[in-house]
């Protein structure tokens, strides 16, 4: 996913204050806070293998050059949503994108220094209708605008818990909607097998792509399968 960033392009929806919060972490442990929340989503809630060191921890080595959002429920103050940001200055010092173990990114090169790489965004399921997510956006245009970077990027995840079917047929009908430009083809370093996709079964969407799709994103390429 590509989407070049532009004033206006995120709209914070209409949220009553005293619910939910939005700020960056401003500590380990605010980090930590956001981690566990993932870990909650992807391995409790969507059976993902993760390789955290910590029990009840998603982390990796992206984690500490990342800023991280979240969002609080003011009343409890516990963590109800994420978004981790991972500037171009700062993949270099790395040493490349987490997109990079996934895609062969060789075509976005000359965009590296403007990127800002989005990913591992969660909202706990209690909170998804809308505008947890929506707070998200708000903070990551704000971010995008204050640091003068141009450009959105990421990985979205579908489930493979069919086979791949679903994920495929997601492709197809993004592809023929949302297709990149030739030079913003990317190319997976592990395809998914694109066999498995029945054409004529209905496509849904999932709720994160369908939304980064409305505010203009790119769909650069065929999806990468991580096993």
């Amino acid at each position: 996913m590509l989407q070049q960033q532009s004033a206006g392009s995120v709209r914070n929806a209409a949220l009553d204050p005293r619910a939910l919060t939005l700020s960056l972490a401003r500590d380990q442990h605010e980090v930590r806070e956001a981690q566990r929340l993932r870990y909650k989503v992807f391995a409790e809630e969507m059976g993902a293998r993760l390789n955290g060191r910590a029990a009840g921890i998603d982390s990796d080595r992206f984690d500490p050059w990342c800023e991280h959002l979240i969002v609080r429920e003011s009343e409890s103050g516990r963590v109800v949503g994420t978004y981790r940001m991972l500037s171009g200055a700062n993949a270099q010092r790395l040493g490349g994108f987490y997109s990079d173990e996934e895609f062969d990114l060789t075509r976005l090169d000359h965009l590296r220094d403007q990127i800002v790489e989005v990913g591992r965004t969660c909202v706990h399921r209690d909170f998804r209708t809308g505008a947890v997510i929506s707070l998200l956006w708000s903070g990551v245009a704000r971010y995008m605008h204050g640091s003068g970077y141009q450009y959105l990027m990421g990985c979205a995840s579908v489930s493979m818990a069919d086979g791949g079917a679903t994920a495929a047929n997601v492709h197809y009908a993004l592809q023929r909607a949302s297709a990149s430009p030739t030079e913003y083809r990317v190319f997976p370093r592990l395809d998914l097998p694109l066999r498995r996709a029945r054409p004529t079964d209905p496509v849904t969407i999932p709720p994160l792509l369908k939304g980064y799709m409305r505010l203009g994103a790119y769909v650069c390429g065929a999806p990468a399968w991580d096993p």
